[in-house]
C-alpha cells in the first residue's frame, strides 16, 4: 500500500475554518467532519457541491469541526474528512469500523489509498437520501445504470 502525506499542512484561508452549516435547503443533510489543518476537507466539500449539483439535489450540508480526541470519540469519526449523508458513512465498509480518532482518513479506492471517498459513493449516498432511507426507486436505478454504476 502506498503511502500518501494527507495532513501536510493546508494553506489557511483568510476567513478560516467553516464550522456551521453552509446550506440550509431542507435537503438531504450531509455532513462534512474534519479537524482543522485537514487539506483534504475542502477537496471533500468541491466533491459533495460538484455531484449534488449534478443530481440536481440541494443538500442541507454542514461542516463539523472535530475539536480533540475526545470528540473524535464520541462522534463517531474515522478520521478526516469523513462525508455522511442522512447520519451515514458514504464508505460503506465504515460501519464494521471503530477506530475513532483524530487523524486523516485514507481511502482504499479503484484508484488506490487516497484522501477523498469514491465520487460513486457519494453519488449512491445522494441518490439513497433523496428516495428515502433505505428506498430505491426506479429513478434511481436508471441514474445508477446511465452512470454505469
Amino acid at each position: 500500500m502506498e503511502q500518501h502525506d494527507c495532513c501536510a499542512a493546508a494553506p489557511v484561508s483568510e476567513h478560516g475554518a467553516a464550522r456551521e452549516a453552509t446550506s440550509t435547503t431542507g435537503g438531504p443533510l450531509v455532513e462534512i467532519l474534519f479537524f482543522d489543518g485537514c487539506p483534504n476537507h475542502h477537496p471533500a466539500l468541491a466533491l459533495v457541491k460538484r455531484v449534488s449539483g449534478e443530481l440536481g439535489i440541494e443538500p442541507d450540508i454542514r461542516l463539523v469541526n472535530v475539536p480533540d480526541a475526545e470528540a473524535a470519540q464520541r462522534m463517531r469519526f474515522l478520521g478526516s474528512p469523513t462525508i455522511r449523508v442522512g447520519g451515514r458513512d458514504v464508505d460503506s465498509s465504515a460501519q464494521e469500523r471503530s477506530d475513532y480518532a483524530l487523524s486523516c482518513r485514507v481511502y482504499q479506492t479503484d484508484a488506490g489509498v487516497v484522501g477523498q471517498p469514491e465520487e460513486r459513493w457519494v453519488r449512491d449516498a445522494l441518490l439513497r437520501e433523496r428516495e428515502g432511507p433505505g428506498k430505491r426507486s426506479e429513478s434511481v436505478e436508471s441514474e445508477l445504470r446511465v452512470a454505469g454504476r
